[in-house]
């Protein structure tokens, strides 16, 4: 009999994780958000359904949503780049201060509890929500100077706020890149780019951070899910090719707006989770 609870316990698992890769990796290409907006959130209630430690539930949840989404984001950054929808100049002139940005928001994380890193998830979802939806196209005409000060400041904040969300940077370099001047394709193509520098950083991040912390949850190494991240990868990397071809063909203020209206679904969400905790 326990032997038949495990099995049908395993095969829920597979079955919840493959049936949410598929809006995650579709949206990760749609919105350049390498997928960590849906999958954090889904991975949170599934490790949660499972009986994780609570204590580590955000965390395993952001470490395993950052190890997915390196191939997911690999996946719609090369997309983009069909469409020449990539600046490979602001990557260039912007990661290095990124990474050092995910590196102390990985720290941050790692001293922060679950309760407090959903909060901080959903005020943050909201705020850049509400840009996106106020922001106008018809300013942003000429490029502002994006000099080494702004990429020093806006390159730390990003992956600072982002390592804790488990999300690759869209939400808050979509905005900033659209404040530079550069239109909703080119900024969702190039902040696709910088999440895979997120992603990247931030997986050895939590994975490192859980190892120190000797977090024992099963099936996991450090912060990351093993049987997750084996289902999502495929799944996830075929769907967001799909997602960044459709929003090649889509309104550029409208995909805005939509990319706002998503946030603010998200953050409710979170927001929901952190008031009934």
């Amino acid at each position: 009999m326990n032997n038949t609870l495990l099995e049908i316990n395993n095969i829920y698992f597979i079955f919840l994780m493959m049936a949410a890769a598929v809006p995650v990796g579709f949206f990760a290409g749609f919105f350049g958000i390498g997928g960590g907006l849906i999958s954090v959130p889904f991975l949170f209630f599934v490790f949660e359904a499972f009986d994780v430690d609570k204590d580590y539930l955000m965390h395993l949840s952001v470490g395993t949503a950052f190890s997915i989404t390196i191939l997911t984001a690999t996946a719609s950054v090369l997309t983009h780049r069909k469409y020449n929808a990539v600046d490979f100049n602001i990557i260039k002139n912007y990661g290095t201060f990124v990474i050092i940005g995910v590196f102390s928001g990985t720290l941050m994380a790692a001293l922060m509890n679950t309760k407090t890193l959903l909060f901080f998830f959903s005020a943050v979802v909201y705020f850049f929500g509400a840009y996106l939806l106020l922001q106008s196209e018809k300013k942003k005409k000429i490029k502002k100077k994006f000099n080494i000060f702004p990429r020093i400041i806006f390159g730390f904040l990003s992956g600072l706020i982002s390592a804790p969300m488990g999300i690759t940077g869209a939400m808050m370099n979509v905005p900033i890149l659209r404040y530079f001047g550069y239109p909703i394709n080119l900024a969702i193509g190039s902040s696709a780019a910088i999440g895979f520098i997120i992603a990247l950083f931030g997986s050895i991040g939590f994975f490192t951070s859980g190892l120190m912390l000797k977090a024992d949850i099963p099936l996991s190494i450090g912060f990351i899910n093993i049987p997750a991240f084996i289902i999502f990868v495929p799944i996830t990397t075929f769907m967001a090719r799909i997602g960044a071809k459709t929003v090649q063909d889509l309104d550029r203020v409208k995909t805005q707006r939509l990319f706002g209206v998503f946030l603010y679904v998200i953050g409710t969400l979170f927001l929901y989770r952190f008031l009934v905790t």
